[in-house]
């Protein structure tokens, strides 16, 4: 059922409002009255056609805490925690009273992500980019937010840097022997939620010998490190053969389908290579890849790749999509400057990549290549320049942000997250911006005083 309309509140003789106690110069307080609040009511009524039921969590609370969780590198639990001890969390989010109590529990946040998709936080992307005008359709949040503060322009959004990073997944280090025992152990657990008796489990010495495995490649005895790891190996097929010996015997049903599931994850894991395409490196998350950007501190990371599109000047965040299958650099420029038209309202005339873009075929906006000479005038050398600055944006949405590591399960939480943490990156970006106006107008007032004036701010 969709959330109902909130109605004021009355005033409260024994409680004063949140806006009589808190500070109205503070950025989050200036913040919230720039974001278009109304255009959660409307958009996300759609996603509850139901009637019946109860009524679903505000839509404003929901988003306020997305902003603020990506905005602080907070956790579900921790935003949640934190918005109890702190008033202007809870007057960015719509209370008028403070609140002792956690308003939904974090749960309730995994499933808003689940039902609005990437669809829906692309909206709070553009929402927060464009406020100086009047909200339209596909525009979506922080980029109104920025229009409206003056962190971004429109001139700003005609010309922007790509560049592509690697989303960590949140997952362990793969290692072979790692990846038999979760696999052993994964079908023994099924075989016993199906009531299924194994010849053998291996319970006792696969463990043993997964550890063994780490403690010969530590000692540089690979010769035995190989055949502890073919060990393993077999002790792993065992247990799939087994399993497979007794499908008829598990009826049909949602059990039977992980049974399946499971055998065929299993499988593709025994039967790949040091060489083969579309490796297995996480059970629970199949989908990752094995992505290798030449860095010297880390040969290969573990994730999905990202597409991360700024403004050229000011660094500001308006366009942010996930990539599975790691493409080519080249390939994912298109797509793109596609979510960057399609959020802001404004095609790119300009797009400055790096030398990995080589080959790209997009015809719509001129693309300028880091190390281009030919046919480049002194204007257009000065913003080829500017390319590099999307790395500092790119590593602050990964420090001070969460894009380093995706806690989110699949390719759509993997679209998601790289959103929300565009999102963050330009909830920081207006903060500042905010913080920095508020500064430059008293340095003016009190250089306006006069320093003999009594009244002039220390």
């Amino acid at each position: 059922m969709k959330p109902h309309t909130r109605s004021p509140d009355q005033d409260d003789l024994l409680r004063p409002r949140l806006v009589d106690l808190l500070d109205p110069r503070h950025e989050l307080v200036k913040l919230a009255d720039l974001i278009d609040w109304d255009f959660f009511e409307r958009e996300r009524a759609g996603f509850f056609p139901s009637h019946r039921g109860r009524p679903a969590t505000s839509p404003r609370l929901v988003a306020g805490l997305m902003y603020l969780q990506h905005a602080f590198k907070l956790s579900d639990e921790a935003v949640v925690a934190r918005w109890v001890e702190n008033p202007y969390y809870q007057h960015f989010t719509g209370e008028t009273f403070f609140q002792h109590r956690p308003p939904i529990d974090p749960s309730s946040l995994v499933r808003w992500r689940k039902r609005i998709g990437e669809e829906g936080v692309e909206w709070m992307l553009t929402k927060s980019e464009e406020d100086l005008e009047r909200p339209r359709w596909g525009v979506s949040l922080t980029n109104e937010a920025g229009r409206a503060s003056g962190a971004v322009d429109d001139t700003n959004l005609k010309q922007v840097a790509v560049d592509t990073t690697v989303m960590e997944k949140n997952i362990a280090h793969p290692t072979d022997a790692r990846l038999y025992e979760r696999a052993r152990v994964l079908l023994v657990d099924l075989a016993q939620r199906a009531g299924v008796n194994l010849r053998q489990s291996y319970a006792r010495l696969s463990p043993r010998l997964a550890m063994q495995v780490g403690r010969h490649a530590h000692a540089r005895q690979f010769k035995r490190m190989r055949k502890a790891l073919r060990t393993l190996k077999g002790y792993t097929g065992r247990v799939r053969r087994d399993l497979r010996r007794h499908l008829q015997e598990i009826p049909g049903g949602s059990l039977r389908d992980k049974v399946l599931e499971a055998l065929w994850l299993v499988g593709r894991l025994l039967e790949q290579g040091p060489r083969t395409k579309g490796k297995i490196y996480s059970l629970h998350e199949p989908e990752v890849d094995c992505i290798s950007k030449g860095k010297a501190r880390v040969r290969y990371e573990f994730g999905t790749k990202v597409s991360v599109a700024t403004t050229n000047r000011g660094g500001f965040v308006v366009g942010a999509r996930s990539f599975p299958g790691n493409p080519y650099d080249g390939h994912t420029l298109g797509e793109t400057l596609e979510q960057v038209g399609i959020l802001t309202g404004i095609t790119p005339d300009l797009a400055v990549v790096d030398r990995g873009y080589r080959g790209h075929g997009v015809e719509t906006t001129r693309v300028l290549i880091s190390g281009t000479r030919r046919g480049i005038t002194p204007l257009l050398a000065k913003l080829l320049k500017r390319r590099s600055a999307i790395e500092p944006e790119i590593g602050h949405m990964k420090a001070d942000g969460r894009l380093a590591r995706s806690p989110l399960k699949g390719t759509l939480g993997d679209a998601i997250f790289a959103v929300l943490c565009a999102c963050g990156h330009n909830v920081r970006k207006i903060l500042a911006h905010l913080r920095r106006l508020f500064a430059f107008i008293i340095a003016l007032i009190s250089a306006a005083l006069g320093p003999d004036n009594p009244h002039r701010a220390a």
